[in-house]
């Protein structure tokens, strides 16, 4: 098969071939996804809210597109939405920021053979010497995203650890289970935030599957 354009929405419905390949893993895939995305500590809308937040951290259009759907269907405003995409946008951000540390022990040539330690977290605030406008610009846009505001902090927080484990940050996923945490989330929440996160990371991969079958069938 041939085709100019990588991404179509109807390339989504091929995803049912897998089912065919691989039919044990893409039951007990499905079977955990839907799990996982179901009502428990969180709400559905919650969970796909953090889905959304997830799916444009992974960057996948199916996911996104999916998930959007789910949220509106959950009866989330399109503010709520908008939300939840800002904090995964300076989670994102944040995440590259974060992982800056490392490069300034690097470019320090630090003596320390241990790569990530939460001290290292400190050398943050030199960034406000080294590009003072940017880190306090960037520093702004991350207390607006992350404040109450149609979603509580305490929401957005989960949305923040799950985008976290996402990217993979140490820093922010040691930043945000705090601050979840604080906000009152139990751990039986954030479990399920990481939960929801790890089937969207997980389903992302799976969904590409479809342009794999394109590519295969050329």
């Amino acid at each position: 098969m041939s085709q100019a354009s990588l991404y179509k929405k109807s390339y989504f419905d091929l995803l049912g071939e897998f089912g065919e390949l691989a039919p044990d893993a893409f039951k007990a895939f499905v079977t955990f996804d839907k799990k996982a995305l179901a009502a428990g500590e969180l709400t559905v809308k919650l969970k796909e809210l953090i889905a959304v937040a997830v799916a444009h951290t992974t960057g996948c259009p199916y996911c996104i597109d999916v998930h959007t759907k789910a949220v509106k269907k959950a009866e989330a405003t399109k503010e709520e939405v908008a939300e939840a995409v800002m904090v995964a946008t300076a989670l994102k951000a944040g995440s590259a920021l974060a992982h800056g540390v490392n490069a300034l022990n690097t470019y320090d040539e630090s003596a320390d053979d241990e790569l990530y330690k939460a001290e290292y977290f400190k050398r943050l605030g030199e960034f406000s010497k080294l590009n003072g406008d940017c880190f306090e610009a960037f520093i702004n846009f991350d207390q607006q995203a992350l404040k109450a505001g149609l979603l509580s902090v305490k929401e957005k927080e989960l949305i923040a650890v799950a985008v976290a484990h996402t990217t993979g940050c140490p820093y922010c996923i040691d930043l945000h289970t705090k601050n979840a945490k604080k906000a009152d989330a139990s751990k039986e929440e954030i479990a399920e935030a990481i939960l929801v996160a790890t089937a969207l990371k997980a389903g992302s991969a799976l969904a590409h599957g479809v342009n794999a079958l394109l590519a295969y069938d050329k």
